[in-house]
């Protein structure tokens, strides 16, 4: 390979870098960096109150590990279904420290991208301005080295393509492991300007370092740091580490703590890696097929889609084109490397920077993914740019200030269709029809806004898309039980347990609808099913007791329930059922124990209250049951049968008087009840038999 045309110790030219700056291109410097942070504010301005979505749910809102911060081994290690998070220590410090500012208040965690993204947006103009004023490259762009930097800088950053990396929470992977990329190319630069002292190279390092513990891509900053020494720099690698050996040897220092914090995520939680059942030849195909729809998207920004499901192509004969494309832009690349060294190195740094995700280790979550493109999309923008500054000089600045506008447009309305969580599934619906997941996505949000019908049809639909999907067939059941066909619900939750014998919720769902349709033997055994896969889920044991109970299996159900009260020992819930359970045994005193504490723990329920005073009329513990009844009928004063209780607890003291009003009030409630009305007659007739006073 031929090196770049440059001498090992050049010096730099009148317009070279080494030059002090003028107070006037220091002031024209200040001027581009405001524009340009407040063209990205007006951008992303409408995406700061976007809610949580998609990966934001497991990688911020249950993410528990963000939420003490006294506990930093919590903070610094995520859990494994932290989505995004897991074995990136600064993402989750990040989330952290948002969590403890502002809770899960969703403001905060957009300002904190936001602000991320501008600053990864001035280091890439610094970085471009830089490199042009170095000395191998001032003679020809000294003169339009902020212009070509700010132009760079704009139409990355405001790129549509950019949106789901900086409005997606979660996506701040990428925005950490981005600015800190950036800052290691921008320290070295720095320091390569004529800056003898060590603190750029000390910083270029640190920044490397810090990027190790956000984002895996930071793996490949050493190689493209050396190849821009060669490339800009040097002139060949042998004068690169002939010049800065101790320096690049630091850099490689920075892959251990990277491959520590790999090897203790292993694979993601079983979302990366060769052993996970995804072929890694048909992963890359299917990245055939994804890195050239990010260049089409590099250039024409639509439709964007926030999820591409999981799928794989089919086979060569899918994607033969776009390899063929593939392969000759990767042998462009390594021409270029030897006959258009800057050229070369561009492409490199596309390739490089995105293959740890698209290229043969598998991503079973998701093949294709458009935040993937956040670093390298620059390297499709310098050429672009540089380009329309050949051809008009410096009065390229208004060319590309108008495809800034329409970018930032197009980024401002992308930005809209992440208002709702309901609105983005739709849109990703409409674009990409063929996403079993966007549509079983989409019908979850239909079933919470209520549209039951519609959710219905996404969720058919997405099966008739991937019938082995046991989430689908299992929210098709959840929607068709919230419209009352049992029936229908049954089938569905039967299908996903086909699918996936093991799915503890669809037993579950089974088992309601079961219940529902009279079934209740079969919904035992699918509750049981249900509370062996998930020991610590209490509505599973909750619902599997009270099964129980009504199969009048009262001796299983005291078990089961006594599970469920470990679990949640304060729930009066579970204290009052079982209460009943234990009265209809005849274990009378064990039955008023729990009752009574099912009282004490829910003081504002009515129901417990009832429970209570009718087991303590059984028991003809006359005071206590009035007490009992006269707290009831302070929570509900229009219950009839608080009244009628109140009525028998005093008829069995002999307090007629009081009796009759009781039965009397409970009457008036609920004239077509007719027990109150027998034990009215029954309590007057009483009290005449009272002999009268002398």
């Amino acid at each position: 390979m031929r090196p770049a045309k440059t001498s090992p110790r050049p010096t730099p030219p009148s317009g070279g870098s080494a030059k002090p700056q003028s107070e006037q291109q220091r002031t024209r410097l200040r001027w581009a960096a405001l524009g340009l942070v407040l063209a990205l504010a007006l951008a992303y301005a409408n995406s700061l109150s976007t809610p949580f979505v998609f990966d934001d749910l497991e990688g911020v809102v249950g993410n528990t590990s963000i939420r003490d911060p006294s506990h930093w081994s919590d903070v610094l290690w995520a859990p494994a279904n932290a989505t995004g998070a897991t074995g990136r220590p600064l993402v989750n410090l990040s989330l952290a420290l948002n969590y403890a500012l502002g809770g899960l208040d969703v403001r905060g965690y957009h300002v904190f991208n936001l602000l991320l993204h501008a600053a990864s947006a001035l280091l890439l103009l610094g970085l471009v301005r830089c490199t042009l004023l170095l000395p191998a490259l001032a003679a020809r762009f000294s003169a339009v080295a902020l212009p070509a930097g700010l132009s760079v800088a704009l139409l990355w950053g405001l790129h549509p393509l950019l949106t789901e990396s900086v409005t997606c929470v979660i996506q701040r992977t990428e925005l950490l492991g981005g600015f800190f990329y950036l800052l290691t190319l921008y320290a070295f630069v720095r320091s390569a300007s004529g800056d003898a002292s060590p603190r750029w190279r000390i910083a270029s390092v640190a920044a490397c370092l810090l990027g190790m513990a956000a984002k895996e891509t930071m793996a490949t900053a050493p190689l493209i740091v050396f190849f821009f020494d060669r490339t800009f720099v040097a002139g060949s690698f042998a004068g690169a580490w002939r010049e800065r050996r101790g320096y690049y040897l630091a850099l490689a220092a920075t892959w251990l703590p990277l491959l520590a914090l790999v090897i203790a995520a292993k694979n993601r939680s079983g979302i990366v890696g060769f052993d996970l059942g995804v072929s890694p030849y048909a992963y890359a195909l299917t990245q055939c097929k994804a890195l050239l729809l990010y260049l089409k998207l590099s250039f024409w920004p639509h439709p964007l889609v926030v999820d591409y499901g999981a799928d794989l192509v089919p086979g060569l004969g899918a994607v033969w084109w776009q390899a063929l494309v593939l392969i000759a832009l990767v042998g462009g690349t390594l021409i270029a490397l030897w006959r258009k060294p800057w050229l070369g190195f561009l492409g490199l740094v596309f390739f490089v920077i995105i293959a740890p995700s698209s290229s043969i280790l598998p991503l079973t979550t998701q093949t294709i993914s458009e935040h993937r493109m956040y670093l390298s999309l620059a390297a499709v923008v310098i050429p672009v740019v540089m380009w329309i500054f050949h051809r008009l000089g410096p009065r390229g600045l208004t060319v590309t200030l108008l495809l800034a506008l329409v970018l930032g447009v197009a980024t401002f309305a992308r930005n809209q269709d992440y208002r709702t969580p309901l609105n983005l599934w739709r849109v990703t619906v409409r674009d990409y029809p063929d996403n079993a997941r966007a549509r079983t996505n989409y019908g979850n949000y239909l079933a919470q806004d209520g549209q039951l019908t519609e959710a219905v049809a996404q969720f058919q639909a997405s099966l008739r898309l991937k019938a082995n999907d046991p989430d689908a067939a299992f929210n098709l059941g959840n929607a068709l039980t919230s419209l009352g066909d049992f029936t229908g619900a049954a089938e569905a939750y039967g299908r996903a347990l086909k699918i996936n014998p093991n799915h503890a919720m669809a037993h579950y769902g089974l088992a309601n609808c079961l219940a529902r349709l009279g079934r209740m033997d079969d919904a035992v055994a699918h509750f049981a099913r249900a509370s062996q896969l998930r020991p610590s889920d209490v509505n599973v044991l909750h619902a599997y007791a009270s099964a129980l109970a009504y199969a009048n299996r009262g001796d299983e159900a005291l078990g089961v329930y006594a599970e469920a009260l470990k679990l949640t020992p304060q729930d009066p819930a579970l204290y009052g059922e079982r209460g009943a359970v234990l009265a209809g045994l005849r274990r009378w005193d064990e039955a008023l124990s729990d009752l009574r504490e099912a009282a004490r723990l829910a003081p504002e329920d009515a129901h417990a209250r009832f429970n209570l005073g009718r087991l303590l009329l059984d028991q003809q513990r006359w005071p206590e049951a009035a007490e009992t009844f006269a707290a009831m009928i302070r929570l509900q004063p229009q219950e009839a049968a608080a009244y009628n209780g109140l009525g028998r607890a005093l008829s069995g003291q002999e307090r007629w008087d009081e009796a009759i009003a009781q039965f009397q009030q409970a009457c008036r409630l609920q004239p077509q009840w007719p027990e109150p009305q027998r034990n009215l007659e029954r309590a007057e007739f009483k009290r005449s038999l009272r002999p009268a006073r002398p």
